[in-house]
């Protein structure tokens, strides 16, 4: 599914225009965004947290130049799904195996 998908339904669940659906999810996006930017998590009871975590400093390798590079530690984005969230996909009837996945869809 896609964003565009995603409006979709939840203007036809909710009656909503589509054009106030797509206002309010990019609010949401942009105020998780500014809210992990400001070195804050955000925790949504039910559904999941998205937290900020820490990586490590590390030697990396540039394979085709064959140098070792030296990888700062850095912090990353990352979601958290809540323990009601695993439990409902866990038990629905409808994923037998891991989706199929084909890279990174554009919004």
């Amino acid at each position: 599914m896609r964003k565009a998908d995603l409006i979709s339904k939840i203007s036809e669940k909710t009656g909503i225009p589509k054009v106030d659906v797509l206002v309010t999810l990019e609010t949401m996006f942009k105020e998780i965004k500014t809210t992990l930017s400001s070195g804050e998590n955000l925790y949504i009871r039910g559904f999941g947290s998205f937290i900020i975590k820490k990586r490590a400093a590390k030697i990396g390798r540039n394979i085709k130049k064959n140098v070792a590079v030296s990888i700062p530690e850095h912090f990353i984005p990352a979601f958290k799904p809540a323990k009601e969230f695993v439990q409902e996909i866990k038990s629905s009837p409808h994923i037998k195996e891991a989706p199929d996945f084909k890279g990174d869809p554009e919004d």
